[in-house]
Parts: structure tokens; C-alpha cells; sequence
């Protein structure tokens, strides 16, 4: 019961957190520009979270995952960043992958990310700013009650750390981008952007579901064993 609760707890977060793209249509007047690239800063919200957990997994050890997830995964979500901010125009500007020089080898990547991560940064209102924050508590609430306090590290491997954000992005982010480029071709209908949020939220749901049922559900077979 009591690891059902901390689940609880968690989905409420993020659900609070996929409301927040709400208002900003509402009251702030955001766009499907807007909407898309806050659903992407929130892979650089879950990479964050995965290499806190590749540490905790391996400690000094894991070192080199770590640096080969940042490298790797830099260059996912810089590609991908930079045809979120190419296809939807935030920032007015065409955007650039690098600027000057570039970095030597494999760091051209995590290069690429932190130009993305710039632009989106420059051309980002404050409550855009505040709704990523919001996304970084939404996912360190689950780190915290689920990962540590529900101990689902007991559970994960270092292949399986490593793994986890590009599955969650394959499986949401094919829906969100696809739907939310529909919307940009309608010229971002109200009841379209709202209909985009509620895709995000039911996909999130679900994917919080089913990575936290195992757990879960092992929790409470331990408990059913071990009662006389």
C-alpha cells in the first residue's frame, strides 16, 4: 500500500506538471512552437535524472557509461532539438547545430546539444523557463519516492539506465511531434492544442504506469509471502 501511495504521489506531480502547457495556451498565448519544444527540453530533464542514476549504479566505476550516455545521448537530442526549432520556427531564426569552431571528435555532439539548448534559451519566455522547472520537479519527486524510496534501483542495470530515455522518446515523441505538427499546419487551432496536452498526459500516464507496475506489483507479492 504504501508503494502505491509514493505512485500516487508521483503521477499527481506529473500530471500538475502536463497541466502547466495548459495555461500557458490559455492566459500566456503559447503556440504548438512553444508546447513541442517544452515536451523536448523535457528529454534533457530526463537525461539529467539518467546520469545521476548511472552514478548511483556504478559509482567511479560507471564513469565511462556515463560519459559515453552524455556524448550519445547529447547528439540524440541535438539533432532532434534542432528539427523541433527548424520545423516549428521558435525563436524566429533558422537554427544553427554549431557555432565557430567546432569541438574535437565525439564532443562535436555534446556541442550540438548546448547550441540548441542556447537558442531555445534566448528565445524562451520566463514562464516557458518556469514550466521546464516545473518538468525537473515533476521527474525528481519520481527519482525520489520511486527510484530511491520505492528502491527500483535494486531492479536496474547500467544497460537498462542507458536505455530507458530513448524508449520513452521513441514511443511519446513519434505522437507528440507528429500531432503537433498537424496542429502547426492548421495554424495552431485552440481545441487542437488543447487536444495535443491531453495526448501528452494519457501517453505520460501510461508510460508511468507501466514502468512503476513491476515494481509494484513485486512489492506486493513480497508482502503476500511473507504474511503467515
Amino acid at each position: 500500500m504504501f508503494a502505491q501511495h509514493r505512485s500516487s504521489i508521483t503521477l499527481a506531480a506529473l500530471i500538475f506538471a502536463n497541466l502547466v502547457p495548459l495555461f500557458g495556451v490559455l492566459r500566456l498565448d503559447w503556440d504548438v512552437g512553444s508546447i513541442v519544444v517544452l515536451y523536448w527540453a523535457e528529454n534533457l530533464v530526463i537525461g539529467f535524472y539518467t546520469i545521476i542514476k548511472l552514478l548511483l549504479a556504478a559509482g567511479a566505476k560507471g564513469l565511462f557509461h556515463v560519459l559515453f550516455f552524455i556524448v550519445h545521448y547529447s547528439g540524440f537530442c541535438g539533432i532532434h532539438g534542432f528539427f523541433v526549432l527548424s520545423l516549428t520556427g521558435f525563436g524566429g531564426e533558422r537554427p544553427a547545430m554549431t557555432a565557430g569552431v567546432d569541438w574535437p571528435g565525439p564532443l562535436v555532439f555534446p556541442q550540438m546539444l548546448l547550441n540548441v539548448a542556447h537558442q531555445v534559451l534566448a528565445a524562451a519566455p520566463d514562464a516557458l523557463l518556469w514550466a521546464i522547472a516545473a518538468l525537473l520537479l515533476s521527474h525528481g519527486v519520481s527519482f525520489m519516492l520511486n527510484y530511491i524510496g520505492n528502491r527500483e534501483y535494486q531492479e536496474q542495470t547500467t544497460n537498462k539506465i542507458m536505455t530507458a530515455p530513448y524508449k520513452r522518446i521513441v514511443i511519446l515523441h513519434i505522437a507528440i511531434i507528429a500531432g503537433g505538427f498537424l496542429v502547426l499546419q492548421l495554424d495552431s487551432p485552440i481545441g487542437l492544442l488543447f487536444a495535443l496536452v491531453a495526448l501528452k498526459i494519457i501517453m505520460d500516464i501510461m508510460l508511468h504506469r507501466r514502468s512503476h507496475r513491476l515494481r509494484v506489483d513485486s512489492a506486493d507479492t513480497v508482502t503476500q509471502t511473507s504474511q503467515p
